[in-house]
């Protein structure tokens, strides 16, 4: 159903099954990813040389960010922070921890795993640690950018799902959220509990930890799973990279002379006709 208010769409969803709203975990699905500011290197054709440096996806940040928020003004919530990833991504669950959240769960594997997977192990892990309230991810990671994980998860566990959320506001029994979408156009989405949420960067600014921060968060607890434990059924379908090729940037320098008034209607007949951008 949608009803418009102040001239905005809002939508109510109602999950299949309700919860006990006296169980506040929230979950933050991270990913442990390469610093956008490395020197990536292809290997094998298909992967990258992992001696690099890994964090916590940008966008993850918010979302543990607002997870933390919203869990100071409920003295029964726990925040989670859930990731998928060799045991190096421990690394990216301690900067969860120090950033708010209070404990992680691990869940190992070898390799990468797609979208697909992925929801399906997060889906597991949070089902066997217990009942979510509210489920957090990024919009998107910086390393794959499929923007699907947490679709996929919602569809996993019978859950609406709301993504690029720039706003998030406890609505009663459930939680009413903004949506931004393309060119500034904003949804307002009221969803029952529980249910999923990707934040967007416009959602708040990142809680960066301090010092005792750091300290306190190599004490909290993070549990490791194999995927075995999880007993996750191969999924029907499935996608594999075929092939990596780095970034090839090709500039071709050119200089403007004349006056500045010739300059800038150079740089305007530029932008019009070659780059297509005005």
């Amino acid at each position: 159903m949608k009803r418009v208010c102040c001239g905005r769409p809002v939508f109510f969803v109602k999950p299949e099954s309700g919860m006990n709203r006296k169980i506040m975990n929230i979950y933050v699905c991270v990913k442990h990813v390469p610093d956008s500011a490395a020197t990536i290197t292809v290997e094998g054709g298909t992967g990258i040389n992992e001696k690099i440096t890994f964090l916590l996806n940008p966008y993850d940040e918010h979302a543990v960010t607002e997870a933390a928020r919203i869990k100071t003004g409920l003295p029964d919530a726990e925040v989670v922070a859930v990731c998928l990833g060799k045991p190096t991504a421990e690394t990216t669950l301690r900067a969860a921890m120090a950033m708010g959240a209070d404990r992680g769960i691990l869940i190992e594997t070898d390799r990468p795993q797609d979208s697909i997977f992925t929801a399906l192990a997060l889906a597991a892990a949070i089902q066997s640690d217990g009942r979510p309230w509210i489920i957090f991810t990024g919009k998107e990671s910086i390393d794959s950018e499929g923007m699907q994980t947490q679709f996929r998860l919602a569809e996993n566990l019978s859950l609406p799902v709301a993504t690029n959320v720039i706003k998030v506001d406890i609505d009663g029994d459930g939680v009413r959220v903004e949506s931004e979408r393309e060119a500034g156009t904003i949804d307002v989405i009221r969803m029952t509990a529980p249910c999923v949420i990707g934040a967007g960067k416009g959602l708040n600014t990142p809680n960066y930890p301090t010092f005792p921060d750091i300290v306190k968060s190599r004490k909290k607890p993070v549990r490791r799973i194999g995927l075995a434990d999880l007993a996750i059924e191969s999924p029907a379908a499935g996608m594999q990279i075929q092939e990596l090729v780095p970034a090839v940037e090709q500039r071709t320098p050119r200089a403007l002379t004349g006056s500045a008034a010739d300059i800038a209607a150079q740089i305007v007949d530029i932008l019009k006709n070659e780059a297509k951008v005005i």
